[in-house]
């Protein structure tokens, strides 16, 4: 996770903990990219990461600027499966709020339970 100086020590911690729970739930991979986004287009960025992930089909890509206030989350064909694009869309609208509430970690930290809730009961 690159995370700059966005996120303390413990702040950091706790996100690799949501993320490692929110894999044992969901078996999904959860990656997250905190910092500037190169480029104009930050899904496109996104986009990058995601498919350069070991598993991009069963794979989650949050992809996060503070600076810009870009928030991208890209699924992989596995996950879109049992995770709709409005359910996304709820999870980037809570991210938001906690952002700009001043809740950067904890914002994350709600988006990637969210993700992982979200999947449909096999």
């Amino acid at each position: 996770m690159a995370s700059g100086e966005y996120f303390s020590t413990a702040d950091r911690l706790a996100i690799h903990k949501t993320i490692h729970q929110a894999e044992l739930a969901s078996r999904f991979e959860f990656s997250v990219f905190v910092g500037q986004t190169e480029g104009a287009d930050a899904r496109a960025f996104a986009t990058q990461l995601h498919n350069r992930l070991v598993a991009p089909a069963r794979s989650i890509m949050i992809a996060l600027d503070p600076e810009a206030r870009t928030i991208e989350i890209v699924t992989g064909g596995e996950v879109r499966r049992e995770v709709a694009d409005a359910e996304v869309d709820l999870v980037v609208l809570e991210m938001r709020s906690a952002f700009a509430a001043g809740d950067l970690a904890g914002g994350l930290r709600r988006g990637i339970t969210m993700l992982a809730e979200h999947r449909s009961p096999a």
